[in-house]
């Protein structure tokens, strides 16, 4: 019996639509483009078959693999206030939806509305450092398209163009059967390979689930996991800016707002029954933890953004995060999948692995007890816990 949660308005059980069917198609198309180009879109499999990304039905949960990929800020062009889009939005998107696609999962967040006109509530005086995003509502279709399955609107562009402006990106979304969570109450619910999935998208700003308020947010997580057998949490918090890719560990400002303290709130949130946890909002990546067996990233940057936002160096880099786990929610392993922007292309797959070193090493810097190990193809693997210089997390 599916709980109430699952039959609300806003959440029905995924069924193979023609945009599914389109997008099956088009992983077959691509499946000898990947292999001739080298790219890995699975974790290493194990002896055991641990990193198997496709799901097994079994008996026990803990014996399930469930595969999710995650990315960070996705804006693929504005018409606001003057015309900023590419010529093929899925374009911008080609080169890594591959990846995306081989998820059983995929999740990303969303800057700014995707909305065809309206009328902006965000004024900005100084266009140089203020920006207003709005996408055409179709590029929903394209996020779908390019292997989208669940994403957050929970960041200081969801309201761009008020409330009107994210009615109108749920609508968009819901039309090509893309969760979403953002909004105060707006909770993504959906049962998919016979397991309870759930999302919720926090951030510190108004008309959002609320980050900074650490016993609301305790308390919500809290009731979602006991209606749900696998829960993501995403934030977007953190300072923001290239010098921005360590965590303070204490509360984080941005042009005089508290933008959280990260580390508390994501560990809350395992404790509370988040099974991973997806930072955004700083532009840049940072850091990975392992806390009670459940993975944090910390931030993974800016993903795709096709104008408006700073693509040089750090802010550049567009990791795709691979995570196993399994039916319960333990983390078994992962990949950092490395891409960088190129403008005006787009994320563009790195045969440096630049992402993956630069999340290994800010792993390294701010969390070096936590038990895991990233290789420099940006695998990673839980390591032994209390070893030498891997153990519990501070």
């Amino acid at each position: 019996m599916i709980s109430n949660a699952f039959s609300s308005p806003h959440c029905f059980v995924k069924s193979l639509s023609s945009h599914a069917w389109g997008r099956a198609l088009l992983l077959c198309a691509t499946l000898f483009q990947i292999a001739c180009s080298g790219v890995t879109t699975q974790p290493e499999r194990s002896e055991e078959g641990a990193g198997q990304g496709s799901t097994d039905i079994v008996a026990s949960g803990s014996a399930q693999r469930f595969s999710i990929a995650a990315v960070g800020d996705i804006m693929l062009g504005t018409d606001y206030p003057s015309d900023r889009l590419a010529e093929d939005s899925y374009a911008l998107l080609a080169s890594v939806a591959p990846v995306l696609q081989l998820a059983d999962v995929t999740f990303g967040n969303v800057e700014g509305v995707l909305m065809d006109g309206g009328e902006a509530r965000k004024r900005c005086t100084n266009t140089s450092r203020c920006y207003v995003f709005r996408s055409p509502a179709s590029y929903a279709e394209t996020l779908s398209r390019a292997g989208f399955d669940v994403v957050s609107l929970a960041n200081n562009h969801a309201r761009d163009f008020g409330e009107e402006g994210r009615d109108a990106t749920m609508q968009a979304l819901d039309g090509v059967g893309i969760y979403h969570s953002g909004r105060t109450g707006d909770i993504a619910y959906w049962e998919q390979d016979g397991l309870r999935l759930a999302m919720i998208a926090f951030a510190p700003f108004g008309g959002s689930h609320d980050m900074l308020d650490m016993d609301g947010g305790r308390e919500l997580i809290n009731g979602v996991s006991s209606k749900s057998d696998i829960l993501i949490v995403s934030f977007h918090g953190g300072a923001e800016g290239a010098d921005a890719t360590r965590v303070p560990f204490a509360m984080e400002t941005f042009h005089g707002e508290q933008r959280g303290d990260v580390v508390a709130f994501a560990r809350m949130a395992v404790e509370a029954g988040a099974d991973l946890v997806v930072g955004h909002g700083p532009h840049v990546p940072r850091a990975l933890e392992l806390y009670r067996g459940r993975l944090i990233a910390y931030s993974l940057g800016n993903f795709a953004t096709h104008w408006g936002i700073n693509v040089r160096e750090n802010n550049g880099v567009a990791p795709i995060l691979l995570v196993t786990m399994n039916g319960d929610g333990d983390f078994i392993e992962g990949r950092i999948h490395s891409n960088r922007q190129q403008r005006p292309v787009g994320p563009q797959p790195d045969p440096q692995h630049q992402a993956a070193r630069l999340i290994r090493e800010l792993t390294l810097l701010d969390f070096p007890a936590t038990p895991l190990t990233i290789d420099d193809e940006g695998y990673i693997k839980p390591s032994p816990a209390a070893s030498t210089s891997l153990g519990a997390s501070p």
